[in-house]
């Protein structure tokens, strides 16, 4: 565990069931805007969608897996700019276009054998409802909706599309074992593989 990453995080230290579910994920369950993105839509001339994704969120959702940590991707939208960042991350359960969240999470969970305790979701908008009392963790960015952070047993440092997946895989990662051990596949050459 690193006792001194965590200590910035006060409400995890009276928080003994939080930390044992923390340790127990198998799987974290992102939304993309408003999370992974900072909840912006930006259209060219020729009516395409660009989508901005923070670098470091790339890290974690490489980095989780490495450590037995699944990770899916549920998003409202579908975009070419998104279905190419969840390709270039090798992110397989991606489920874009997605109005029924609840249902989505529901056959990820099964696919994997994940009991729902045993997962994590990151939302930030009320669409997110759906899923995060379903889940053993809930998430949610720093600008998260009022109701969103009501639900959330989580409410992070970071704003919508400022490294969200980062934290949230620090904060886990961060229960299991220090940073130091955890970032070490990071540095491995190999590890901008797909």
């Amino acid at each position: 565990m690193d006792e001194n990453f965590l200590a910035g995080y006060p409400s995890l230290q009276d928080a003994k069931s939080l930390v044992s579910m923390l340790q127990g994920l198998k799987l974290v369950v992102f939304d993309v805007d408003g999370v992974l993105t900072d909840g912006g839509l930006w259209y060219a001339d020729a009516g395409e969608q660009v989508k901005r994704f923070n670098v470091k969120d790339g890290v974690a959702m490489k980095l989780l897996p490495k450590w037995g940590i699944d990770v899916a991707v549920i998003t409202a939208k579908d975009s070419a700019p998104l279905r190419k960042r969840m390709s270039d991350l090798g992110v397989v359960h991606f489920y874009p276009g997605c109005h029924n969240k609840a249902e989505a999470f529901d056959e990820i969970a099964s696919a994997l054998g994940v009991a729902p305790e045993q997962a994590a979701y990151v939302g930030d908008d009320v669409i997110d409802l759906q899923v995060m009392p379903k889940v053993g963790v809930a998430f949610c960015p720093a600008d998260a909706h009022v109701l969103v952070q009501r639900h959330s047993h989580f409410v992070l440092t970071k704003a919508a599309g400022q490294g969200v997946a980062r934290e949230v895989a620090d904060v886990i990662l961060a229960t299991r074992m220090s940073l130091e051990s955890a970032y070490e596949w990071a540095q491995q050459p190999e590890f901008e593989k797909k």
